[in-house]
């Protein structure tokens, strides 16, 4: 069995092989445009699929959020066995999932059917989440790190630049199931390419065994404190929030106490610029993920446009993140991440605001400037943020770093969505959201903005306490 030193060196020397190289960065960020693409592209179907199935607003809501309540769950412990079994590994086994609930969501006779398999994908999604970062990071040179991430964050961002345009497309031409079986060749193409291009495992040899109590503990505690969140109103979520609360303790106990945890607690406690970068993930999606929800909603039944022109409204924010993330992850590499970042998130308050005034006769050009805002903001937080955090650990915990950041990710998503439907729940209830309910829409969708610019703001200062990079 080959030592920790000859692990690392020989990582070392896969990291000059550039046609090596190439292949990463290329199905890396093919993977991570994927899920943001599914993702995108369904927040345009929502409105045509609470028609068909005669969903109410908050079950209409769960079609989102289930699959990022499951990413969010087993993103850290697939990190942490991405890292003992191989990061190529789980990133395949991603791919396959992802696919298969694909191919069979068009399938699905009821609502209930359809979260049960975004649920799935959701799983899929986080052994994709979880190893496309490390294993970019595993490949490339410290000193590459800003330029790859940010061409990979541009992946991300492509995904859901595309994702309205083509989903809405889709939707107003051949209805929502086409939207997932466009997913199905784009899943197939990663996977030939991977298993023709990528032989590394990226794995340590030296890795310690699987904790799996600690990741038992973690996913109830995710599960019980999201749903307790979404469903605060009746008393099955507010027990299953005590639960969640009661596990929190309990987790921290276990986790500092066992040799091999699943996820490493003391890193917090000992990296100031990994757990602050990670918190200020966790508030920047937190205040921003459920903005495409929403205005997907606003656009269509309030504006009464249809799927398509919504789609090509809302592509004005990640059409910027595409532009300029890249860009952003170069200056990251010039200049400390915390600045950069900072200022991102201070752009992305400034767009919330100026959502929170929307009323319903907010003109189209006053929606696109907001959009703008954001969609820079997001550009100049996201890859000299996840810049900051993959620098700041050491090579073997750059699977679980990846899986950290992008959990911060998804429980900001699933936060950010949990807020919403706390707020669909007070405003409209248990209703379909029509024409007939478009007052009290808005006025849970300003609230939400509100809500969500505090965040920001809250999440510049944050962001700005940690220290320079090493």
């Amino acid at each position: 069995m080959e030592t920790p030193n000859r692990f690392v060196s020989r990582m070392q020397d896969t990291m000059y092989d550039r046609s090596v190289l190439r292949a990463v960065l290329i199905v890396s960020t093919m993977g991570s445009f994927l899920t943001p693409f599914i993702g995108s592209m369904i927040n345009l179907a929502i409105p045509q699929i609470g028609s068909e199935f005669g969903a109410d607003a908050i079950l209409l809501g769960w079609i989102p959020t289930v699959y990022l309540l499951a990413s969010a769950m087993f993103l850290i412990p697939i990190g942490k066995m991405a890292d003992i079994y191989g990061r190529r590994k789980i990133f395949i086994l991603g791919i396959i999932i992802i696919g298969l609930t694909a191919f069979l969501a068009p399938f699905s006779p009821s609502v209930m059917v359809l979260i049960a398999l975004r649920a799935i994908q959701g799983f899929g999604s986080a052994c994709i989440f979880g190893t496309a970062v490390a294993i970019l990071t595993s490949a490339y040179p410290k000193e590459e790190r800003g330029r790859v991430l940010g061409i990979n964050v541009t992946g991300v961002y492509a995904g859901l630049s595309l994702g309205p345009v083509i989903g809405g497309v889709l939707t107003h031409y051949l209805g929502w199931r086409s939207i997932f079986f466009a997913l199905v060749p784009l899943c197939i193409i990663v996977f030939v390419m991977v298993h023709r291009y990528l032989h590394e495992d990226w794995r340590d040899p030296k890795a310690p065994p699987f904790d799996l109590a600690g990741a038992g503990l973690y996913a109830g505690m995710i599960c019980l404190g999201i749903y307790g969140i979404t469903a605060i109103r009746s008393p099955t979520g507010i027990i299953a929030l005590i639960s969640a609360v009661i596990l929190v303790p309990i987790f921290i106990h276990y986790e500092r106490r066992t040799v091999y945890p699943v996820f490493d607690i003391r890193i917090f406690l000992r990296n100031r610029v990994f757990a602050l970068s990670n918190i200020a993930a966790l508030i920047n999606y937190s205040a921003t993920f459920a903005i495409a929800f929403l205005l997907s909603l606003y656009l269509q039944v309030v504006k009464g446009l249809d799927p398509q022109s919504a789609g090509l409204i809302l592509v004005s924010q990640p059409l910027m993140q595409v532009l300029f993330s890249s860009w952003a992850g170069r200056l990251s590499d010039r200049i400390d991440p915390k600045y950069v970042a900072s200022a991102g998130m201070g752009l992305n308050a400034v767009g919330l605001l100026i959502l929170a005034t929307i009323t319903a006769e907010t003109t189209i050009p006053t929606i696109i400037t907001a959009l703008l805002f954001l969609g820079f903001g997001f550009a100049l937080f996201s890859s000299p943020n996840t810049n900051a955090v993959m620098s700041s650990v050491h090579i073997g915990e750059y699977g679980v770093a990846a899986g950290t950041v992008a959990t911060m990710r998804q429980l900001g998503m699933v936060l950010s969505m949990g807020i919403t439907l706390f707020l669909f729940g007070i405003f409209i209830g248990s209703m379909e959201i029509g024409p007939e309910q478009a007052a009290d829409f808005i006025a849970a969708q300003r609230m939400a903005f509100l809500i969500y610019m505090g965040l920001c703001s809250f999440g510049v200062i944050i962001s700005l306490a940690r220290n320079r990079k090493e």
